[in-house]
């Protein structure tokens, strides 16, 4: 009795480290989970570092989301982003400061002469914003610049209420502002009340002023503000696709033509230029260029 009482306690126990051994096999094997159940696919645990972007503050939602993503995917990675603007961006490319800058316009020619290189990540529509009060919902571009120039200035000459135009753009150096004026041609013409120096400080001042307008990235528009139709068009992301609303411009990533990147930053820089990454760019609100 005592033999197969030790016989029945030894089977036991095999079992048990049996059982404990195929779960930890289940759980290697498994996807991994980005937190919400969804899988992210097998995680990368050889790939480590840091990938640092610094610039353009209207793609801080479209890089944002990349950079998560990419982290989710490799353990021993960290992604930094730096909303300075596009224009210290492409500075800090050129400077060494960081991996890959980030510029919501085209380089010019003197910035390619310089060495460094651009490619298009994803095109983004610059949308008309005003105060939800205002009752002004469709202008064209020929109205939008007259508005920016200072030869419409009061809110009654496009169907609005009797009141002065108040007008908000961006800094010198951001690529919205560089993006908006070119598409307009109001480049050094326009009269601004105020240059702020974010996407969301051209968004509170728009929504805490009736008689105030600016523009902004089509990803950052929420409810507190209204975005106009230009020409009839509504700013959405389809509009922005088959090219139908006019006032749009590319999100690019910034490097040193013939440098190479770190073994971490081409990764990240490969994943954001792939098909993985389409659906990312999309549900941040931009078409991707890919």
């Amino acid at each position: 009795m005592k033999a197969k009482k030790i016989m029945k306690l030894a089977l036991t126990a095999v079992m048990a480290v049996s059982v404990l051994v195929g779960c930890g096999n289940n759980s290697g094997n498994e996807d991994a989970s980005n937190g919400t159940g969804q899988s992210t696919g097998n995680k990368d645990t050889e790939l480590s570092g840091t990938v640092a972007t610094d610039g353009s503050t209207s793609m801080e939602k479209v890089i944002g989301t990349l950079g998560e993503a990419f982290e989710q995917n490799h353990d021993g990675v960290t992604f930094t982003y730096n909303p300075t603007g596009s224009g210290s961006g492409i500075k800090a490319v050129q400077n060494g400061r960081c991996d890959i800058g980030l510029s919501s316009r085209n380089l010019k020619d003197e910035e390619k002469e310089s060495g460094l290189k651009e490619t298009v990540l994803a095109y983004d529509g610059i949308a008309i914003v005003v105060n939800k009060e205002n009752p002004v919902s469709d202008l064209s571009v020929e109205k939008i610049a007259d508005i920016y120039t200072g030869k419409i200035k009061n809110w009654k000459e496009v169907g609005g209420q009797d009141a002065e135009i108040v007008l908000i753009g961006r800094e010198a150096g951001s690529g919205t502002r560089d993006g908006f004026e070119s598409i307009t041609g109001t480049e050094e013409k326009c009269e601004y009340r105020q240059e702020l120096t974010s996407t969301g400080d051209v968004i509170t001042t728009v929504s805490s002023n009736p008689n105030a307008i600016g523009y902004v990235s089509l990803a950052a528009v929420n409810n507190s503000v209204k975005a106009i139709k230009v020409d009839g068009v509504e700013a959405t992301e389809d509009t922005v696709k088959d090219a139908s609303y006019v006032i749009q411009r590319p999100f690019v990533l910034v490097t040193k033509e013939g440098a190479e990147l770190s073994k971490v930053a081409q990764a990240f820089f490969d994943f954001a230029m792939s098909d993985d990454a389409v659906e990312l760019i999309s549900s941040a609100g931009v078409v991707s260029a890919n």
